[in-house]
């Protein structure tokens, strides 16, 4: 296998392909990055070194988190890892994940060693931990020397209660050296799909993990991952050496989110359009495929008023980690990104994400609108869609240097999501179904809330294809849907005299249609696999089902496309997220955020580090006047009812008055 690409200020080197093959990527030097704050990772200087072992489970959770209950199958995950045994968690973005080895890690002697992919995510869970008087550091490349030597000479010393590093790191001789002079509680994999070569995230590194059982023998391991297919999940199993583990597979559904896909006609007027239907400071996440297509999405909706910013390898590492810092410090930050954005993202209050083009799979697009709504607040997730994207995927696909048995696989991932997109019943219900999960339709997407129009399309299809069948066995000739659909609405073009195509029996039997909906029904059959595209120019084929519908043996049922005309959801809503509360709170919520940014931009940390928006709502809606009155307030922790709660009832007293 060749290596991965490396790219500096992701992880300690690898982060996934965001374009096709061809392109360059920054070579990773291994030395330090830049940007990283001056000691982030390093451990606490609080004089009560390290967290002290809690009786329970239940005990950590309250003391350091501030809940008073587990929520799903926490409880039961966290027994198991805690009474030594190993176990799979498949569970949704948002679900939880994190405690379900953070809590093990500060019951059990030792510390917790976290296998996380990304420098990102690895900071932003320190950063939590730490604010929760949690011992936590991250052993990464964006540590000093004198760091990283602090870092582990803590580690030896027992002083932490959990320790992050990258699976590149992982894998090398002396960081195993390292790990086996200490002293571990519990084996924590995150993001466990990474391992699956048939996934959407493949880290070749990750295959190295499966010796961790026979290195550090009778310390539980758990593996944990948002999206898994049946496939990925035996695969994670096989490869990572658990056989014994207890499988935990929690609902992949996100009721909060709203799943709306629609026709793509001009991308960045429909996106903009969603963009501005949205809550008045909204956070969101725009993905698109290319580097180019990031740069010109960012600078169109900039010009046009909303505060976006690009993301993606290509950046130089000062500017693209200057992005990042302000997206998850600020409220209202739109960042437009390639998918190699987002894994390392723990923003609990992103709104939307959106897609202006279409993904790879459909694990792919559910981990990446998995970001949107962490907080279990309503969100959306939205896609723009075309002809084009068909074609583009197959002819990536076609491109592509895997053997025949990857491309046809690649070609099943992209089908579902083809499937996905295309569907006239509830997208929730076709999502869960990918994942093996039964459900009736959710009531909440657009096809259930604005139920697609359909028609037959037999006749317009067997229209096309009869064109292309005269084309090729009268003329030998081949043509992209354009000309077609010039042929079929009879326009006449140079071309079309040129190649005395106006003289063709089917010039003209197709002008009762738009171009706009013959581009619909192509790319309709193109999902459905009734027509193929070929070769560098994509000029359409049949394909072996076109048979049964030339005979009229084959249903067509088309769904019609309605472009250019805003759908109930995307009228525009001026809402904020004290929307929720009573009116005599929001004042009071406001002041709240206004002092949460400030504490955020003192200390250099996102502001859900502090309180997340859930915390704030419960303080302005209870208004506690007293320490003890702060102890029932959801998310307020010992630590940080120390660190912040004489501040916050002050803040409380004086908008009361």
């Amino acid at each position: 296998m060749t290596s991965p690409p490396y790219d500096p200020g992701f992880d300690d080197g690898w982060i996934p392909p965001e374009e096709p093959p061809g392109v360059e990527y920054a070579d990773y030097d291994g030395g330090e990055i830049p940007w990283a704050p001056a000691g982030a990772s390093r451990p606490s200087e609080d004089p009560a070194v390290r967290s002290s072992r809690f009786a329970s489970p239940l005990e950590a959770l309250e003391v350091v988190y501030g809940y008073e209950a587990f929520r799903g199958d926490q409880a039961e995950i966290i027994d198991q890892v805690v009474s030594g045994g190993d176990a799979i968690v498949l569970m949704p973005t948002g679900g939880g994940k994190s405690l379900c080895y953070q809590i093990p890690a500060l019951v059990r002697e030792g510390t917790g060693l976290v296998v996380s992919p990304l420098i990102a995510l690895m900071q932003d869970q320190v950063d939590a931990l730490r604010a929760n008087g949690v011992q936590a550091a991250a052993l990464s490349s964006a540590l000093s020397p004198s760091e990283r030597a602090e870092v582990e000479r803590a580690y030896v010393a027992g002083e932490l209660d959990l320790l992050y590093v990258a699976p590149e790191r992982l894998s090398g001789e002396a960081t195993r050296a390292l790990i086996a002079r200490g002293s571990l509680s519990v084996i924590a994999i995150d993001e466990a799909h990474c391992v699956s070569q048939w996934g959407h995230d493949f880290r070749p590194d990750y295959l190295s993990l499966g010796d961790l059982g026979e290195l550090f023998p009778g310390v539980p391991r758990v593996a944990l991952t948002a999206t898994a297919t049946r496939e990925t999940h035996r695969e994670i199993t096989e490869r990572l050496r658990l056989p014994d583990a207890r499988h935990f597979v929690a609902s992949f559904d996100r009721p909060n989110i709203q799943y709306r896909i629609e026709a793509k006609a001009d991308a960045r007027r429909q996106l903009l359009r969603f963009v501005r239907s949205q809550p008045e400071g909204s956070a969101g996440i725009v993905y698109a495929l290319s580097r180019k297509s990031v740069e010109q999405i960012a600078t169109f909706l900039a010009g046009q008023g909303v505060d976006a910013i690009p993301y993606h390898a290509g950046l130089d590492p000062a500017t693209r980690q200057a992005n990042q810092a302000r997206f998850l410090r600020e409220d209202g930050v739109v960042v437009v990104a390639t998918i190699a954005f987002g894994m390392g993202i723990d923003k609990p209050d992103v709104r939307f994400v959106a897609h202006v083009d279409l993904p790879k799979s459909v694990e792919g697009y559910y981990q990446e609108t998995g970001r949107a709504g962490r907080d279990g607040e309503p969100s959306v997730a939205w896609m723009a869609y075309g002809l084009g994207d068909v074609v583009q995927q197959r002819r990536m696909i076609a491109q592509g240097e895997g053997d025949r048995a990857i491309q046809m696989r690649q070609q099943q991932h992209l089908d579902a999501m083809l499937a996905l997109c295309e569907t006239v019943s509830c997208r929730r219900q076709n999502l869960l179904a990918y994942f093996g999960q039964e459900s009736g339709p959710c009531g909440n997407c657009d096809t259930c809330l604005e139920p697609p129009e359909t028609w037959d399309g037999l006749v317009a299809a067997q229209k096309l294809m009869s064109t292309i069948v005269r084309l090729q066995r009268e003329r030998g000739q081949s043509f992209g849907a354009g000309h077609l659909i010039d042929i079929l609405r009879g326009k006449s073009t140079e071309r079309m005299t040129r190649f005395r195509h106006d003289q063709l029996s089917t010039f003209g039997i197709g002008d009762d249609l738009s171009e706009q909906d013959w581009r619909s029904v192509i790319r309709q059959l193109l999902a459905g696999g009734l027509l193929v595209a070929q070769g560098e120019y994509n000029t359409l084929a049949l394909s072996p089902a076109s048979a049964g519908v030339l005979r009229g043996e084959t249903p067509v049922l088309l769904r019609k496309d309605v472009i250019g005309r805003p759908s109930r959801a995307d009228r525009p809503h001026k809402t904020t997220a004290a929307d929720t509360l009573a009116e005599g709170d929001r004042d009071l919520f406001e002041t709240l955020r206004a002092w949460r940014a400030e504490q955020a931009r003192e200390q250099g940390v996102p502001a859900y580090i502090v309180f997340g928006d859930a915390t704030l709502r419960a303080l302005a809606e209870h208004r506690p006047a007293t320490l003890d009155q702060l102890d029932g307030i959801s998310g307020i922790g010992a630590k940080k009812r120390e660190a912040y709660g004489e501040q916050v009832l002050r803040v409380i007293a004086d908008a009361s008055r």
